[in-house]
């Protein structure tokens, strides 16, 4: 009895020193939580891609007679659609974008008006743009995948322009195909929706300027030389595939 009397007191004693043993420990060290990462698209790297739209470009013709004043034949606007690819390299440092790029286009522009006299005349002069190339820099602001950029630079296309007899139909004079350099200034709003990919809406205007043209017959006959103005307008869209880091850690 005596021992178990002692038993029972020392169980009673050793639950009530727990508690103050636990009240003893020293408190856990606070350990701060690990900053946030915020994920954030990096536009830099090479890249390529695919483009289609449609284009419209606005021509006027003078007949040149010299020494007499150029005869002015009226103008149209030869429109129609494009596909093509463009290659670039782009980088980044802050929120500004840099890049270069070269972009290379099938089109099929074609228009035509009645001449001499115009709206309708003896002639229908007609203009065909086959292909144009763009050549450009670019200037940007990035809102982490969102991007809007500038460009300009250097631009070529590849002309064709026939002049047919307007009651027949029949070519009467023509210049084979026509290479002409001019300008090109843009604007397009770019959107990463993947990891390494962007598509892209663009506007682009190109100034081609003057350019004295010799038509011939199909017997090479009689050549004619024309001056067509020449300027574009294209509304693209494009997709890119960009290597390179799609997003970089910002803490």
């Amino acid at each position: 009895m005596k021992k178990f009397l002692l038993a029972t007191v020392g169980l009673i004693a050793l639950s009530m020193s727990a508690p103050a043993s636990a009240a003893d420990l020293a408190a856990r060290p606070y350990t701060k939580a690990p900053p946030a990462i915020a994920a954030v698209y990096d536009w830099s790297g090479f890249y390529v891609g695919a483009n289609g739209g449609w284009g419209s470009a606005r021509n006027c013709w003078d007949l040149l007679l010299p020494p007499a004043p150029a005869l002015a034949e009226g103008c149209h606007d030869a429109t129609g659609g494009t596909a093509g690819g463009q290659v670039g390299y782009r980088w980044q440092t802050g929120t500004f974008v840099f890049g270069v790029e070269a972009q290379g286009n099938w089109a099929d522009f074609r228009g035509s008006n009645g001449t001499l006299p115009p709206p309708t005349g003896i002639f229908t002069n007609e203009t065909k743009i086959n292909a144009f190339g763009l050549f450009t820099g670019q200037v940007g602001y990035a809102w982490n995948n969102a991007l809007l950029y500038v460009k300009g630079g250097g631009a070529v296309t590849s002309n064709r322009y026939n002049q047919y007899f307007t009651a027949t139909g029949v070519l009467a004079n023509s210049s084979g195909d026509e290479t002409r350099w001019g300008g090109v200034v843009g604007v397009g709003l770019e959107y990463g929706f993947a990891p390494n990919w962007s598509a892209a809406i663009a506007y682009d205007h190109m100034f081609m300027q003057d350019k004295d043209v010799t038509l011939t017959t199909p017997i090479g006959a009689f050549p004619t030389s024309e001056r067509v103005s020449q300027n574009v307008d294209l509304v693209t869209v494009r997709v890119n595939y960009r290597w390179g880091g799609p997003v970089i850690a910002r803490y």
